[in-house]
């Protein structure tokens, strides 16, 4: 299953294997970005958080993205993650993603002091006219602290590069009534993360899962994404219980560690989380462990 457009159906967001100096394993990613080729995502988001693009250096940063054009030519698209605390810095990073061959980016307000919606909208410019790729803006109040007003995203969404928004789990759960709203506001491709939300925010009629899961279980991913957008409410929650034990472990450890330490697991290599962020201990991993190894089987022998 794939789509034309970047930002709809199932963005998979892989990690990024990295040593406890923040250099890429670029063997390792390339490991991972095959079987989300071969499943047939609609696009790979690269460097998005899960891909611990805030903790690394502008250098591998572009290694990163040249090995993964490399590894996967042309057959997925590939959206860049270009989010920083400058705005010279965001606009450097999307220079190299358009020169290394990446087909969109993605863009987080990052910022230290808290940013206005004004500030947050020149920001967004700068980018654009750095770069001419189409771009996603990525809503994550939760590790940006900032919010979007709608009016913020209308305003967005009349920048001709801007096609996107990527959007967290609202938190009155109204998904559908978000989307009304929003849709009244903009044409942009309206798209959720929080994997544990997504059978509803598809079923409701999103644009697109941005997926953490589907960067290591692609087929799971896709299959919950199709029965979804078919409208085959039975499938799609059966399947998102199949997955249930494991996004009980992604709110409770956090997603990113759980999803390193699932990198080691499968791939027999090494990638460290940057500190000051600490992997998982014996107990939880076995926790993890035994959640994690009937979908692994069950991706893997494509019974699914």
């Amino acid at each position: 299953m794939s789509s034309s457009s970047p930002f709809h159906v199932l963005s998979a967001f892989p990690p990024t294997p990295a040593d406890a100096d923040g250099r890429v394993d670029t063997e390792a990613l390339c490991r991972l970005l095959e079987p989300l080729c071969d499943a047939g995502v609609s696009s790979i988001g690269l460097l998005g958080s899960t891909g611990i693009y805030a903790y690394l250096t502008r250098e591998e940063r572009l290694r990163a993205i040249e090995a993964a054009v490399e590894c996967v030519k042309g057959r997925v698209p590939i959206v860049v993650g270009v989010g920083a605390l400058r705005t010279d810095s965001a606009c450097d990073l999307a220079r190299d993603a358009e020169m290394a061959g990446a087909d969109a980016l993605l863009l987080a307000p990052v910022s230290y002091t808290p940013l206005t919606q004004e500030e947050a909208y020149q920001h967004f410019l700068a980018v654009t006219k750095a770069a001419a790729l189409p771009l996603c803006i990525y809503n994550n109040p939760g590790t940006t602290h900032f919010t979007f007003s709608r009016e913020l995203l209308r305003r967005l969404s009349d920048i001709e590069t801007i096609k996107a928004v990527k959007m967290p789990l609202p938190a009155d759960g109204d998904v559908r009534g978000e989307l009304a709203a929003l849709r009244e506001k903009t044409d942009l491709a309206i798209g959720y993360s929080g994997d544990w939300g997504a059978a509803e925010a598809l079923l409701s009629g999103a644009d697109a899962w941005y997926s953490v899961v589907g960067g290591l279980l692609p087929r799971t991913a896709l299959a919950l994404t199709k029965a979804a957008i078919t409208g085959d409410s039975n499938e799609t929650r059966r399947l998102d219980g199949l997955l249930e034990p494991l996004w009980r472990m992604f709110k409770e450890l956090g997603s990113i560690r759980v999803v390193y330490m699932l990198v080691e697991y499968l791939l027999l290599t090494r990638a460290e989380l940057p500190r000051p962020l600490m992997p998982l201990g014996a107990a939880d991993r076995q926790r993890v462990l035994e959640v994690a190894e009937p979908l692994i089987a069950l991706e893997r022998q494509s019974l699914l």
